[in-house]
């Protein structure tokens, strides 16, 4: 018995945590859909708070809203999106499985997928760098890693 109400009292906690954040419903009709679809948005974060208590290796399965910053203009394999303040995250595809359109940049999103801080190789940051087009006198100026708020996404809705 004991242990049931323990697990009541977890099974609450967590339904309001979710409803804290708000269950919206998102229409397809409203937003195109990348990778898997989604249409029912649970614990929808709608700011950074959540990456103030992840650490380097830890990973949290989750949905962000935010707008989109800035595409990959290769092939539309990543996204820097704005969660709230000048917070940024940096977004990959899982398993390279879809890419989102190289004009996304200004637009809506949500994101379903894994929030992570990763620490950036100059190599890798060299590697975007490129990919957006960047001066090569500016690539030669990244010389040490740095940390930064990651997410893979498993399905991406964009705003029409």
């Amino acid at each position: 018995m004991k242990r049931f109400n323990t697990l009541a009292i977890i099974f609450m906690m967590c339904f309001t945590v979710g409803n804290a954040f708000g269950q919206d419903k998102v229409s397809s009709e409203n937003y195109e859909v990348f990778g898997v679809d989604f249409s029912q948005i649970e614990k929808t974060e709608k700011s950074s708070t959540l990456y103030q208590n992840i650490q380097l290796k830890d990973t949290v399965k989750t949905q962000l809203v935010g707008e989109i910053r800035e595409v990959c203009q290769s092939k539309g394999c990543w996204m820097k999106v704005n969660l709230s303040g000048d917070d940024e995250v940096f977004v990959k595809f899982k398993d390279y499985g879809f890419f989102v359109p190289l004009d996304a940049a200004g637009k809506k999103v949500v994101m379903n997928g894994k929030a992570f801080v990763e620490e950036l190789s100059v190599n890798e940051q060299k590697h975007y760098a490129m990919d957006k087009g960047t001066s090569k006198e500016e690539i030669e100026k990244i010389t040490s890693p740095k940390k930064t708020l990651r997410f893979e996404a498993d399905g991406v809705l964009i705003k029409k």
